[in-house]
């Protein structure tokens, strides 16, 4: 990041925006974008005194919501940027507005923490009256969509002028600072975004759950031979495992693991890693594919599953039949929507329909979906990461979903590489 703001640190004060530098370049990034130049700002690295953090993607990206569900990394909280102004707040949590739509995606993707940052509060002289209406308003917002007001904080920001976000502004005498509950009841304070940053809960790593590790891409290299490549999303990896690979069912033995180019002795949850395996040709496993611990839970292919889907933008009436592309994980596969069972409210997750004929934008529905060839997906509550997608139509993305259950296929008999049978014996 320092890299990337330097420069601009001389340009922003030249155009006399040196009031802050930070806004100027994410500002600058979304000019670009907005002249048709795509910047992907997909990863931004600052530390705060607790924790090194790393900002996903900033809204307003056309991709916007694949990368939230399909994005490499699961956030672990959401940072809700409201615009004080007069009009514009009231637009974004309309029933059609972007802040609702976002919120709620956040929440029904398991993004759980959440911080509320009230933008542009220079547009509004510093109001207190604006602040606390804004609260009021976002509070039932939130409330609904299925956040607890208590365990957020509301941070009254602006970013252009750097108020509130690294040090406490003296624009705001009346603002006495956030406060929020966290686990177990205990309360964090603070003035600053960078201070609710740092108060994140946190997270839990899933180093308990057998391996899932979604393929990004699988590499020959000469004199090593195939080295498959992705994202530790649960789980551990080990030179010496015996992993199987689903749905291409091949199962062979890690010879060793490697991260930015340094052999591991283990690879965790959030490892971008490299492995090299014995005996497996780049044409046995491609990326969407799903390496698990061939003894604990191993990975299958899925005949079919159930999810609750949430459409946000299909022009027409969705029906059985509909055959979209779905991005899970790393995979990218036509899925047809085979059943629609039932549809339910969007808050409550109760039916509120059997059987409905059709579901349109807004609605919400529990669906039983086909994948036209073999994929790898899990129920979202054992592996959230490999149980949550997007569905892409017309070059956007339609709707949203959750996975509920996974009709597991046995499939046909497997690949079992010789070194595999050998270290299975040990």
């Amino acid at each position: 990041m320092n890299a990337q703001l330097t420069p601009s640190y001389k340009e922003a004060a030249e155009l006399g925006k040196g009031s802050f530098k930070y806004a100027w370049v994410l500002d600058k990034l979304k000019a670009e974008r907005e002249r048709g130049i795509t910047i992907d700002i997909a990863l931004w690295k600052f530390e705060t005194p607790k924790y090194m953090v790393t900002v996903i993607d900033a809204p307003g990206h056309r991709d916007f919501i694949k990368n939230m569900i399909t994005g490499t990394s699961q956030a672990d909280c959401a940072i809700l940027i409201i615009a004080a102004g007069t009009g514009e707040f009231e637009a974004g949590i309309s029933k059609d507005g972007q802040t609702r739509e976002h919120a709620l995606l956040a929440y029904t993707l398991g993004v759980k923490q959440l911080i509320v940052a009230i933008n542009k509060m220079d547009t509004t002289k510093w109001s207190e009256e604006r602040f606390t209406e804004i609260i009021k308003e976002t509070t039932n917002f939130i409330k609904k969509v299925g956040y607890n007001p208590k365990t957020v904080a509301f941070v009254p920001i602006s970013g252009f002028n750097g108020d509130n976000m690294l040090q406490a502004s003296t624009n705001c005498p009346w603002y006495k600072g956030w406060e929020k509950e966290g686990a177990k009841g205990a309360k964090s304070t603070g003035k600053t975004l960078l201070e609710a940053i740092d108060a994140i809960e946190q997270p839990k790593r899933p180093t308990d759950k057998p391996l899932r590790l979604p393929l990004q891409d699988v590499y020959k290299i000469g004199g090593i031979g195939t080295v498959p490549v992705g994202r530790i999303e649960t789980g551990v990896l080990k030179p010496g495992m015996v992993v199987t690979f689903a749905p291409a069912n091949v199962t062979t033995e890690v010879k060793s693991v490697e991260m930015h180019h340094e052999q591991l002795t283990e690879g965790l949850p959030g490892d971008n890693v490299g492995f090299n395996v014995k005996n497996v040709s780049v044409k046995d496993i491609r990326r969407g594919n799903v390496a698990g611990d061939s003894k604990n839970d191993p990975p299958l292919g899925a005949a079919s599953f159930t999810a609750q889907v949430i459409v946000l933008n299909h022009p027409g009436q969705v029906g059985a039949g509909y055959a979209p592309v779905l991005d899970c994980h790393t995979a990218h596969i036509a899925c047809k929507f085979a059943e629609l069972l039932e549809k339910i409210d969007r808050r409550t997750g109760k039916s509120v329909e059997a059987s409905p004929k059709f579901i349109k934008s807004g609605d919400a529905a529990i669906v039983k979906m086909i994948p036209s060839k073999p994929m790898c997906v899990e129920a979202f509550t054992d592996y959230p990461p490999l149980g949550r997608f997007a569905v892409r139509d017309m070059r956007q993305t339609v709707a949203v979903g959750v996975i509920k259950a996974v009709d597991k296929s046995a499939g046909a008999a497997g690949k079992v590489t010789k070194s595999a049978a050998k270290a299975a014996k040990k």
